[in-house]
């Protein structure tokens, strides 16, 4: 699964939701908040990624905030070494996002959650006041093409209203939202690495159609949900 993350998100495919995400992360790294009162204004911008995955929008993140302090964490070792490969000054944790992280209290500036699961009790204790988190969720359209084959497990509808729901009893205030959504082409290699980076990759049925010769246009479309820890 994270090999074929690590092609898919190599060959640019979900390159918008990448930009989308290093958009709103701007102003947490340029409206000085991210210093408490009496720090010095070298500290470095706090960054962690809760569910990095093989570490592609960490290391965007990476890139446009140089001098920031990012740590990944994942619960898959070899993702969390991905990710540090990609990233070799960054600090890696191996830790179960469901239970209580060892990260301290109000520690970081920004946090990411890009298709990975959500605590939010521990994310509102790791996020300090006036910090923010980004989460991106699928929406029901998300490759709707190949999940009418049979490739893939559907998207329930209604994931953003979930996670304002999850969020904002604990201290989140939605701040900004985008929907990205464009079509990419696939080919038999291109949907194998779309149904082999997920879930479904355990999913078997359609297999027929995921090796056919043609190509599809298939949709990518995500929620880029802009929090803030009020």
């Amino acid at each position: 699964m994270l090999e074929a993350r690590r092609r898919l998100l190599d060959s640019g495919a979900y390159e918008p939701v990448a930009d989308a995400i290093v958009h709103f992360a701007e102003n947490v790294a340029t409206d000085g908040t991210h210093r408490r009162k009496g720090e010095s204004s070298e500290r470095p911008l706090r960054i962690a990624d809760l569910g990095c995955g093989t570490g592609q929008y960490a290391q965007r993140l990476a890139v446009r905030f140089p001098d920031s302090a990012l740590l990944v964490a994942d619960r898959s070792p070899v993702a969390v070494r991905m990710s540090l490969r990609a990233i070799p000054a960054a600090s890696g944790v191996v830790l179960d996002l469901w239970r209580p992280l060892p990260i301290r209290d109000a520690s970081a500036d920004l946090a990411l959650n890009v298709f990975a699961p959500r605590n939010p009790v521990e994310f509102a204790r790791i996020i300090r006041p006036a910090g923010r988190l980004i989460v991106v969720v699928p929406t029901a359209e998300h490759l709707i093409e190949l999940r009418r084959l049979g490739l893939m497990l559907d998207v329930p509808a209604g994931k953003s209203e979930r996670v304002r729901a999850q969020l904002e009893p604990v201290g989140f205030q939605l701040g900004d939202a985008s929907t990205i959504e464009y079509a990419i082409p696939a080919d038999a290699a291109t949907r194998a690495l779309l149904v082999g980076m997920g879930p479904s990759a355990h999913h078997d049925a359609g297999s027929a159609q995921l090796f056919a010769d043609e190509e599809l246009s298939v949709t990518v479309s995500v929620e880029v949900l802009s929090f803030d820890r009020v």
